[in-house]
């Protein structure tokens, strides 16, 4: 939800630091895992509330991961099925998929992260965003649609075996 490196450390402290302090409220209602989570998405959203708010960003925040420092850790060699055109294609596709997710409402990001990127079941998404399962349906399929007409002209672009 951050998308800045030294920020999440800073979320993950916070989060584990409210959940100790809670850990007397914590009723047994819900699973563990789903409380935590709801306290980890509340301490990144105030954290991203806190930086909106300050003036000073962080330079990285702004930026995004730099991708063509070459002193990044990802290797830039290209495997025998990559072609420049290939590898450019994905590029695309990721960007489009990044930009498609940022521009969601709030809770519609959040559903499809928690079942796509977390791999939470509907039920689970559900009791974290505290709202009927039917709700949690409509959000995914509305954000799977809005990814998608992002991502559709470009994937009608491709030949190639990847897509």
């Amino acid at each position: 939800m951050v998308r800045d490196s030294d920020l999440v450390d800073d979320v993950v402290q916070e989060t584990f630091i409210r959940a100790y302090r809670a850990l007397h409220q914590f009723r047994g209602e819900a699973q563990f895992y789903t409380w935590l989570y709801r306290i980890a998405v509340n301490t990144a959203k105030k954290a991203l509330v806190d930086l909106r708010r300050n003036p000073v960003m962080n330079e990285s925040a702004l930026r995004g991961r730099d991708d063509d420092d070459e002193t990044s850790p990802v290797s830039n060699e290209l495997s025998s099925d990559e072609t420049p055109e290939t590898v450019l294609a994905a590029k695309e596709i990721g960007e489009a998929v990044n930009s498609a997710m940022e521009a969601l409402p709030e809770d519609l990001r959040q559903a499809v992260t928690l079942r796509e990127i977390e791999g939470l079941s509907y039920d689970e998404i559900a009791e974290v965003m505290n709202c009927p399962i039917g709700t949690v349906r409509s959000r995914i399929f509305r954000a799977r649609e809005a990814i998608s007409a992002k991502v559709k002209p470009l994937l009608a672009n491709q030949t190639g075996k990847r897509w």
